[in-house]
C-alpha cells in the first residue's frame, strides 16, 4: 500500500474507540469489527497487502493457533487508546486496553505493510512480541520476530514518499474491497472451472469407453440357451466333438460350436453356463459402473455451475476445503465435505453417498433435503441445536446447488437426524422439521 494512503486511512480511523471483535478470516487476513458500521479487513499477504471495508460472507476455517487465541483474548471488547503511523513508515499501531477482574492490559497491534516485512504482530506496552502472524528467525532476516523478544525497528526507506490524496477514504476502502474481490473471484473461477472441466472430460471419456450392457446380456442369454440345448442332447454329443449338429428348441437346425477342452457333453453344458454367468455379472457390474459415472458427471456439472454462479471469492474457497487423507479414505468418492464457520458439512454426491450419510450420521446431527423433490442429502455434524442462521443458509445453499441446475427459489427442509426414518435406500420420512427458502442464480 502507498504510504500516502495509510496516512489518510489512519486519520480517518481516529474516531474509532473500541474493537468489538478480532479474528482471522483466511490465512493472511484478519477482520477488526469496530462497531456496526465499521467492519474492516486487513489483508497481510506479502507484496499484496491492503485495507478494505466489506463483509466476508462465511468462514470456512476457524483458526485456533496461539496467534488467533491471543488476538481474540487481547482485542475482543477492548478500548482503543491510539491509532498511529509508527516511525513515519508504512506501519500502523493500534494501542488498546482491556479491563479484567484484577488488572488492565495494554496491547499494541502492529500492522506492517512493508513489502517483504509485511506482518501482523501483537506487542505488550514495552514492545515485547506476544505473538505474530509470521515468526521470523534471525537466520532468515536481520530483523527477527520471536515471541518474548523485543521487536526491532524496520529500516526506514531512503526516499521521501509522494502524496496521493484520496477524495473519499471510505469510498476508496469499499471500492478496494469490491475490486480485489472481483479480481480474485474471476481468477478463482477460471482456475477451479479448468480443474473441474478436466476431471469431467476424463469421466466422460471413461463413460463413452464402457462396453454396452445389452451386448453382454445377449451373450449371457445365448450361452445359457446353448447350455440347456447341450443338456437336452447329451446322448447325441460325443466326447471331444468341436461342432454339434443339433436342432434348436424351435425345431430349426443349428451348428453349435462347443467350448474348447470339453471332454464330455455335460462338461460343455457347464462351460456354457459359466460363460453365461460371467457375461451377466459383467453386465451388472457395467450397469453399476455406468450409474456411478453418471452420478459423478452430474455432480461435477453441478459443481462447475455452482462455481460459475459464485458471487464472492469466499463462496468458491468454501467449495474447495483442504482434504485430509483420513477423510478421503473414509468417504471415497461418494461424499463431499465442506467447512462452514468451522463446522463440517457433508453432502452425498450420489445415492450411495446419501445412504452412507444417513447410516453414519449421529442422532443430533442436522439433516437437510429439498422439499418434495429428489436432492442430495446434507448432514451438519454438530451437537448444537441452536445453529447460526449463516451456517444453516450456507448449508442449504449447498443442498440446492448440488441438486438442481435450474435457477429459482427452492425450499429446503432440515431437522435432527433422529427425526429421519429410512424407508429404503436413501428414501426417508421425516418429522418436526423447519424450512429455509433459498434463491439459486
Amino acid at each position: 500500500m502507498r504510504f500516502s494512503y495509510l496516512k489518510q486511512i489512519v486519520a480517518y480511523m481516529q474516531p474509532l474507540s473500541h474493537i468489538v471483535a478480532a479474528y482471522r478470516v483466511n490465512d493472511t487476513t484478519i477482520k477488526l469489527v469496530f462497531n456496526r458500521e465499521n467492519s474492516w479487513n486487513f489483508e497481510m499477504a506479502r507484496g499484496n497487502s491492503a485495507i478494505t471495508i466489506g463483509e466476508i460472507p462465511t468462514r470456512g476455517k476457524m483458526y485456533q493457533a496461539p496467534f488467533d487465541i491471543l488476538l481474540a483474548k487481547r482485542l475482543n471488547r477492548s478500548s482503543i487508546q491510539s491509532i498511529t503511523l509508527h516511525n513515519n513508515d508504512k506501519i500502523i499501531r493500534i494501542t488498546t486496553t482491556t479491563s479484567g477482574s484484577y488488572k488492565s492490559e495494554t496491547t499494541v497491534l502492529q500492522l506492517e505493510f512493508t513489502g517483504k516485512h509485511t506482518n501482523l504482530i501483537l506487542l505488550d506496552k514495552e514492545g515485547i512480541v506476544l505473538e505474530a502472524l509470521r515468526h521470523i528467525d534471525e537466520d532468515i532476516s536481520t530483523r527477527s520476530v520471536r515471541v518474548g523478544q523485543k521487536l526491532g525497528e524496520i529500516p526506514k526507506p531512503p526516499y521521501e514518499p509522494q502524496e496521493y490524496p484520496l477524495a473519499d477514504v471510505r469510498e476508496y476502502l469499499e471500492g478496494e474491497f469490491a475490486r480485489r474481490s472481483n479480481d480474485k473471484l474471476e481468477q478463482l473461477k477460471n482456475e477451479k472451472k479448468t480443474l473441474l472441466q478436466k476431471r469431467l472430460l476424463q469421466l466422460q471419456k471413461h463413460l463413452a469407453g464402457l462396453d454396452e450392457e445389452g451386448a453382454l446380456i445377449q451373450e449371457s442369454q445365448e450361452a445359457q440357451n446353448a447350455g440347456h440345448l447341450v443338456l437336452a442332447n447329451l446322448d447325441t454329443i460325443k466326447p471331444y466333438d468341436k461342432i454339434a449338429e443339433l436342432h434348436n428348441f424351435d425345431g430349426t437346425p443349428i451348428q453349435l460350436e462347443l467350448p474348447a477342452g470339453c471332454t464330455t457333453a455335460s462338461g460343455c453344458a457347464n462351460s456354457f453356463f459359466k460363460r453365461s454367468k460371467k457375461a451377466k455379472q459383467k453386465a451388472l457390474g457395467l450397469h453399476q459402473e455406468r450409474s456411478n459415472l453418471e452420478a459423478k458427471i452430474r455432480h461435477l456439472e453441478l459443481f462447475i455451475q455452482t462455481v460459475a454462479e459464485a458471487s464472492t471469492p469466499d463462496e468458491i474457497t468454501l467449495l474447495f476445503p483442504p482434504k485430509s487423507t483420513a477423510s478421503k479414505q473414509k468417504n471415497g468418492d461418494s461424499i463431499a465435505e465442506f467447512w462452514i464457520e468451522g463446522v463440517k458439512v457433508s453432502l452425498g454426491k450420489s445415492e450411495k453417498g446419501n445412504i452412507e450419510l444417513l447410516r453414519n450420521a449421529k442422532a443430533r446431527d442436522i439433516w437437510m433435503h429439498l422439499k418434495d423433490r429428489p436432492s442430495a442429502h446434507v448432514i451438519i455434524s454438530t451437537d448444537k441445536q441452536q445453529l447460526p442462521e449463516k451456517l444453516l443458509e450456507a448449508s442449504a445453499k449447498l443442498c440446492v446447488d448440488f441438486s438442481v441446475f435450474e435457477k429459482g427459489n427452492y425450499l429446503v427442509d432440515y431437522t435432527p437426524r433422529r427425526e429421519v426414518k429410512i424407508l429404503e435406500g436413501a428414501n426417508v420420512l421425516y418429522t418436526n422439521y423447519k424450512t429455509l427458502s433459498i434463491q439459486k442464480g
